[in-house]
Order: structure tokens, then sequence, then C-alpha cells
């Protein structure tokens, strides 16, 4: 029986094998991954800079909409963040009404979090472009092949030019 370590207990993806990486092109799936990040993170970016929020205020939002009554103490854990970077963030997103806290029902101390209705609202708009970048991803023809034209759908297409150029420069010395 293998034991988990505490923050794989609930959340935490089991790792599964995968090709080694040479085979995948390595170099270009970790550069065509900083892209498609950057490029997946920039929808939900766009809307939350209308409410003042950045990417951590997203992430709180994303698990406590979808883990109501989520602890403080699990929430650090998913995150691995410090207990300061996330009290400032939950302040915003309490103060602002899309977070409520409640105390646990056997222990006061303990604060459970929830999504008020304009929090799961939130979420769910961030969530809704998201998924809508990785549907069309998913169904480009050439999304098929390989790990690197999965990444490379992600792309904003009238930016995949430009990534494809400044990727065969790579160790050409321009």
């Amino acid at each position: 029986m293998t034991r988990t370590a505490p923050h794989e207990e609930s959340f935490a993806v089991k790792p599964v094998p995968v090709a080694a990486p040479a085979t995948l092109g390595s170099d270009d799936l970790i550069e065509l991954l900083f892209f498609a990040y950057r490029d997946f993170v920039g929808d939900p970016d766009r809307i939350l800079a209308d409410y003042g929020f950045g990417r951590a205020h997203h992430r709180v939002l994303h698990f406590v909409d979808r883990y109501p009554g989520l602890t403080i103490a699990e929430l650090l854990d998913i995150l691995r963040i410090t207990k300061q970077s996330l009290n400032r963030v939950l302040k915003d997103l309490i103060g602002q009404g899309y977070v409520a806290q409640k105390p646990g029902a056997s222990d006061r101390r303990q604060r459970l979090l929830y999504c008020t209705e304009a929090g799961a609202g939130l979420a769910a708009d961030l969530t809704r472009v998201q998924a809508r970048r990785l549907v069309r991803a998913l169904a480009a023809p050439d999304a098929r092949g390989s790990p690197e034209d999965f990444l490379m759908a992600m792309i904003e297409p009238e930016d995949r030019p430009a990534v494809q150029r400044l990727m065969a420069r790579r160790g050409s010395g321009a």
C-alpha cells in the first residue's frame, strides 16, 4: 500500500507515465506550453482586469466554486501559496462580495469558503472562456497529431505564424 503525501490526499493529480521527453520534442513542447498558457490565462485575465482582480483571484474563485465548504488549510494546500498571499486575495473577494466564509460546524474556528451568487457567476464566466479555447483547440483538425499540434491550436490563430517563426530561429544564431 502506498501512502500519499499530505498535499496529494484529496486534490492532487496522480502522476501518469509519459513518453521520454526526447521523443516528444521537449524543447518545442516547453516553448509551446508557454505560449498556450499565455493565451489560456489571457482570456480570463481580460475579464478579471475589469474587477481589479488577478490570476490569484481566479485560482481561488475556481477552487472555492468547485469545492463549496473548502477550508483555508485545504485551499492553501491546493494552491501552494503563503497564508499571507491567500489572505490578501480572500480579503478582496470577500470584501467585494464574491466569496463568503462561514464557521465550521464541528470547529467554530475553522473558516469554510463558499462562492456567493456573484462569485459563482464570475467563476462560470472565467471557466466559459477557457473551456471555449480548449474545445476549439481539441476540435482543430491539426491538433490531433501530437502534443505540439494541440498546444499550437491553443494559441490564438493570428499569433501562430509569429510563434512558428520565433521557434524556427532557435539555435540558428539569428
